[in-house]
């Protein structure tokens, strides 16, 4: 089988059976993309993953594009973002010609309300492997590990309140302390 339809049909297969969304796709990515083909280490996907929240664009398809793209090129690229995208774009096409007619099924109603926690528990399971790898990687877990209570506190106790924050603002918080932090700590290593 070509890279190229490999690479269409993994992320064909990733797009098609993911409720929820980026962050619940990232599961799936690495257990296809790391593990079970080893196109990108477990490092890359992380770093990915920060990347892609911060530039434009959907988690899910700029982790495609860029595995795609290491994969085969720009040819590569391609054949996994839309791998990932036309599935969603055709299941989406077609509920919503059916939408208003299918949410009256009480069956209908409850399995998607049985998706919606299996899709916070995907996204809960993709932040505590982040943080695991983060902690692992890390030269100073001890500061890092304080580093991430503290954004989990602070985000916890905004969601709480009910206080809005943008997660630009966060991000380039988390960027400039980081910076900070790690460049006082490297002024006091030999």
């Amino acid at each position: 089988m070509g890279t190229c339809l490999e690479l269409f049909l993994t992320f064909a297969k990733i797009g098609m059976f993911t409720f929820g969304g980026g962050y619940a796709m990232i599961s799936l990515i690495e257990h296809e993309c790391v593990e079970e083909k080893r196109w990108i280490t477990a490092d890359e996907l992380m770093d990915i993953t920060v990347i892609a929240e911060s530039t434009p664009g959907p988690v899910a398809i700029n982790c495609a594009t860029y595995t795609g793209y290491k994969r085969a090129g720009m040819k590569g690229a391609v054949a996994a973002t839309v791998g990932m995208v036309l599935p969603s774009f055709l299941i989406l096409l077609l509920i919503s010609s059916f939408m208003d007619s299918l949410l009256e099924y009480e069956l209908v109603e409850k399995a998607f309300k049985g998706i919606r926690v299996a899709v916070g528990f995907l996204i809960t399971k993709v932040g505590i492997n982040m943080v695991r790898k983060l902690l692992k990687t890390a030269s100073h877990r001890y500061i890092s590990a304080g580093f991430v209570i503290g954004f989990f506190f602070l985000v916890m106790t905004c969601s709480l309140l009910q206080i809005r924050y943008s997660t630009i603002v966060l991000i380039l918080a988390s960027g400039f302390l980081g910076v900070c932090i790690y460049s006082v700590i490297g002024r006091r290593e030999p």
